[in-house]
């Protein structure tokens, strides 16, 4: 059953639930992270799928040779590869999940964000945009994100992807606590 609200929120009703224990998924990482070692001997991450699939993207737009001269693209060229399916299950996974757990729901405006900026969807979803572009961007200038570095390179005891882990936490408390505290 589908649900409807205003606020261009939806969800679904199932007659079961599935509630995630945080420690079970970690390991369960954990140990899809070795397989994939394993199997692959690739790191798991998504950023750089998502590099190749906008070169691919773009090769409608540009041309195959603009693209293939764009020294960006020229480092991560559009294949289908292991990361491309990674990212297209990681996005069908978290789908599963949502499902099985019943907490899948298309939310435009969050609650927290209501009541701290407002009911504008033109305001929400720019500032989602504008912080994607950020995202993707730091993810790409340090060579991984959060998957990337956080997961398979603190796996590897990797410096630099510790030396991320102490200050990607730190830096999102403080930003969320600049963003949401609560206003006098």
């Amino acid at each position: 059953m589908v649900t409807h609200t205003s606020d261009l929120s939806y969800s679904l009703s199932y007659s079961h639930t599935v509630d995630w224990s945080p420690y079970l998924a970690g390991a369960g990482i954990g140990v899809l992270s070795w397989i994939v070692f394993a199997v692959v001997d690739q790191p798991i991450g998504i950023t750089t799928a998502l590099s190749q699939l906008s070169a691919g993207a773009a090769i409608p737009f540009l041309g195959s040779d603009a693209v293939s001269a764009n020294s960006y693209w020229a480092g991560n060229p559009f294949v289908l590869d292991y990361g491309v399916i990674f990212l297209a299950g990681t996005l069908l996974g978290a789908f599963a999940s949502a499902l099985l757990s019943r907490r899948f729901h298309i939310e435009t405006i969050p609650s927290v964000w209501r009541e701290r900026f407002g009911p504008s969807v033109a305001k929400r979803l720019s500032a989602a945009f504008l912080g994607g572009i950020l995202t993707m961007f730091g993810a790409r200038l340090a060579g991984g994100c959060t998957s990337g570095h956080g997961i398979s390179g603190g796996l590897q005891l990797a410096l630099s992807s510790w030396v991320f882990l102490a200050v990607m936490f730190p830096v999102g408390i403080a930003t969320a606590h600049l963003t949401f505290q609560r206003q006098a």
